[in-house]
């Protein structure tokens, strides 16, 4: 029997670890493995320059046929697990440019919906005609829903603590008032036992305040390489609206700025009109941003963007300085997604940050709590 990690191994390196299994054969679904990942990989030109092969060269005959994409697909749902399938179509679309993993109607039909493919299908939806369209729909409902079921609690979790922390006579373990009651209490402290003496406990009371009307405005670079920032971005605004003390707008832009405020209850239909790619003029967005400030002092505008401006970066900081100087809280955003990893024009940025911007990158839910603090004040 061949060692299980010897054998991992050998389908990690192809054919070219083939002496670590010491003359063995692979077995049947390692064997199945090996052939759905070389259908994938064996295409990489990177490893064909450097003389490394997946398996055996490609050759005609009379053996097996080729693999379709529907295939492949079948195949690694039932011999991979949930995470690695993931990391198969991610790598199929966007490393190698398969395409008909999402326009195929044959292959939409039976696909399993994940984030991957949902970033797939805003990628190539001018692709697709009309039928293709609606079933490609199926893959997007499905990730947003699960994006937005889980970032929904998120959100009710940090709007919950937007309630008046006053004195109160209810005397509660929840409600209890540490620090007041440590300060009040500080002349009764026992150096000797290192303890403080409370004679005069103090809660409060949580009694939620009322909210006054708040702008949360998001500007959405639509550039490529912001797809993830732009799918939470739509989840996000979805999330928001409809808060008490919160009016959320949603506007995309390249060169170009579109107010998608309209359908910023339907993530969904929301992201089907976003057009990714093109060019980039940050300041324009801004400008039009800023024109939407109904009360500066409450208002948050959230400009989530690489800032690889192809605008004019100075009249960008100077609207932005402008913003901050009349009240308005700015924060950009390098990234916005669950891994908050930016990738951004720091130079611009700091430029940015030295108006006063908040300038950095933030997961869906860290932008809520930034949100539901400022708006619970």
């Amino acid at each position: 029997m061949i060692d299980p990690v010897l054998e991992r191994w050998r389908l990690l390196l192809g054919e070219s670890g083939g002496a670590c299994l010491g003359g063995q054969q692979l077995g049947a679904q390692a064997a199945a493995r090996d052939a759905a990942m070389d259908w994938l990989y064996g295409r990489d030109d990177d490893l064909r320059k450097r003389g490394v092969r997946r398996s055996g060269p490609r050759e005609g005959g009379t053996g097996v046929s080729v693999l379709t994409t529907v295939d492949w697909l079948d195949d690694i749902t039932r011999l991979f697990p949930k995470e690695t399938v993931e990391r198969l179509h991610r790598d199929a679309v966007e490393r190698y440019e398969i395409h008909d993993v999402v326009t195929d109607p044959a292959v939409l039909e039976r696909i399993e919906p994940n984030p991957a493919l949902l970033k797939a299908v805003l990628r190539t939806k001018h692709l697709m005609n009309p039928q293709v369209l609606r079933l490609a729909r199926r893959i997007v409902e499905t990730v947003v829903r699960q994006l937005t079921d889980k970032l929904a609690t998120e959100v009710r979790t940090a709007f919950s603590g937007t309630k008046a922390r006053r004195p109160g006579r209810l005397r509660q373990a929840r409600n209890f008032d540490v620090t007041r009651t440590m300060r009040a209490n500080l002349g009764r402290y026992q150096p000797d036992t290192g303890k403080v003496v409370i004679e005069t406990p103090y809660f409060f009371t949580r009694t939620r305040r009322h909210l006054e009307q708040w702008q949360v405005i998001l500007l959405v670079d639509q550039s490529g390489s912001m797809v993830d920032s732009v799918i939470h971005s739509a989840v996000t605004a979805a999330c928001l609206w409809g808060l008490p003390g919160v009016r959320t707008h949603l506007v995309a832009f390249d060169t170009e700025v579109v107010d998608l405020t309209a359908d910023v209850d339907d993530p969904v239909e929301l992201l089907m009109k976003v057009q990714l790619g093109g060019g980039t003029d940050i300041a324009r967005a801004t400008a039009y941003g800023a024109d939407l400030v109904d009360q500066p002092r409450r208002a948050i505008v959230v400009l989530i963007s690489d800032f690889y401006e192809g605008g004019d970066p100075h009249r960008l900081v100077r609207i932005v300085r402008d913003l901050v100087e009349q009240g308005t809280k700015v924060l950009g955003l390098a990234a916005l997604d669950e891994q908050a990893n930016p990738d951004y024009d720091r130079e611009l940025a700091q430029r940015m940050a030295n108006v006063g911007a908040h300038v950095g990158a933030m997961t869906p839910g860290e932008l809520a709590s930034f949100v539901a603090e400022h708006v619970g004040r």
